[in-house]
């Protein structure tokens, strides 16, 4: 059984350039976003929470961040409702006065083969893994424009990539993820704005940690490096992007080799 790794804030000197940036990760009170956003805080951004429903888990990452000498806040803001999204921007615009990082991380999934999927569980991964970028997005396209800098990093999948069994709304959603990635960044290229996908493959998280052991063996034993991603290779991807000023449109697939 998977081993769920703890990050540890350790605010390092800034060789990263992202210092004082100002960066938003959507689902981050725990999980791989938890991990992105204090990432992010090690290097010296200064890092929005977004959460849901997880008060408690987002203030405990608000508080290991400033505990370390970090900045960081909460917000609440269910970014499936655009009405949210907005607010989430203008909380952060207004704590920070910009937005230069957008990591569209939120997401959940309601596993059913396609003949039991109901219309309610597809509409409501496709409103929290898709609709929700464009909701973030379309709030924050004109500030980053405007400020002739923005880096976009939607957190697409595997799964948006080759399918899987019982999985045809969360794939679609994350496939979307990609298309939407790639047009987006044709528009924005020529003002300083990129526009990036990460593609994990399994990672250790709370919900690779419930699947039972004999599953959990046959995924591995189909990863070539043998076995699961860890939440901080992930976010380390993300700070690669974040600092890379020529790369636009693309998919990195963090995933051990099990899709190339």
């Amino acid at each position: 059984m998977a081993i769920i790794e703890k990050e540890q804030v350790t605010l390092v000197e800034d060789t990263y350039g992202l210092k004082d940036k100002v960066v938003i990760v959507t689902g981050s009170s725990k999980g791989i976003g938890a991990t992105i956003a204090k990432e992010f805080a090690k290097k010296g951004a200064k890092v929005v929470i977004n959460y849901n429903s997880s008060s408690i888990a987002a203030e405990n990452v608000v508080d290991e961040i400033t505990q370390a000498g970090g900045t960081a806040i909460a917000c609440k803001a269910n970014v499936a409702n655009i009405e949210d999204a907005k607010t989430l921007i203008e909380k952060t615009k207004n704590e920070f006065g910009r937005v230069d990082i957008l990591i569209n991380n939120a997401g959940i999934t309601r596993d059913r083969t396609f003949r039991k999927l109901s219309q309610e569980e597809w509409n409501e991964v496709i409103n929290v893994n898709l609709n929700s970028i464009y909701h973030t997005t379309s709030a924050v396209i004109n500030t980053m424009l405007e400020q002739k800098f923005g880096r976009i990093i939607n957190i697409s999948s595997i799964v948006g990539q080759a399918g899987a069994f019982g999985q045809t709304n969360y794939s679609a959603a994350k496939a979307g993820m990609i298309g939407f990635t790639k047009s987006l960044a044709l528009e924005t290229a020529k003002s300083g704005v990129t526009v990036n996908a990460i593609c994990p493959g399994y990672i250790e998280t709370e919900m690779t940690a419930e699947i039972p052991a004999n599953i959990m063996d046959q995924i591995v034993a189909k990863i070539p490096m043998k076995r699961l991603g860890k939440t901080s290779e992930i976010a380390d991807a993300c700070v690669f992007l974040a600092n890379s000023e020529y790369i636009t449109g693309q998919c990195l697939n963090v995933n051990g080799g099990v899709y190339m």
